[in-house]
């Protein structure tokens, strides 16, 4: 897998999402980053450190840049892979970082708490915006979600993101997870579907230790 360098991440990007833990719906793009000692592969045995409190999955589309962000350029241009990622979150200490209004990361950036599968092409931004990606825990469907649900589209996130902070070649991009999140434990087994195009791919399991 080509090295990936920073780890961008948006928070509350869909609607039902936000409302349905309590949060406010963001009015610009909320973002937050994840160290590279969390990237995981959506497959195998995953560790996570249930002594904090709850873990919590969050499913989501995950891109990945092949040229340096520029302004005038298109995102077919700059942007040559998708992916199925979760956002694995320490929710019990989440809320106390947001109660003390201190940043997330010590609940985002665990080892392992980047699950990302293998990487598939991107579709374009218009076929992008009807990709289906669906979650299931022990076969049972939690998650399904559509870009075009998003609160701000890929391309205000590449903006964004690339105005402010900037965008290079290997970067990566969690684009928001869509309502249904909820505790892992012990022994549960995630799977993960995507549809692009009229073409399917399917990704794990990965087993949670």
């Amino acid at each position: 897998m080509e090295e990936i360098r920073n780890i961008y991440c948006v928070g509350r990007n869909y609607r039902k999402h936000a409302e349905e833990l309590g949060n406010q719906v963001p009015s610009e793009p909320l973002i937050f980053m994840k160290p590279t000692h969390a990237l995981h592969k959506a497959e195998g045995g995953l560790p996570l450190p249930f002594e904090q409190g709850a873990i919590h999955f969050e499913g989501e589309l995950v891109v990945r840049m092949r040229k340096d962000y520029h302004p005038d350029k298109p995102l077919d241009a700059m942007i040559g892979e998708m992916a199925f990622g979760i956002d694995f979150t320490a929710r019990d200490v989440q809320s106390k970082l947001k109660e003390k209004g201190h940043p997330w990361t010590m609940a985002k950036g665990f080892p392992g708490s980047a699950v990302l599968s293998r990487f598939v092409p991107f579709p374009g931004e218009e076929a992008f915006r009807k990709v289906t990606f669906t979650l299931y825990k022990n076969e049972e469907l939690v998650q399904k979600g559509q870009p075009e649900r998003m609160i701000f589209p890929l391309r205000e996130l590449v903006d964004v993101i690339g105005s402010r902070l900037g965008l290079s070649r290997g970067d990566i991009i969690f684009t928001g997870t869509p309502e249904g999140v909820g505790p892992a434990a012990h022994g549960d087994v995630f799977t993960f579907e995507m549809e692009s195009g009229g073409q399917s791919y399917a990704f794990g399991p990965l087993h949670i230790q």
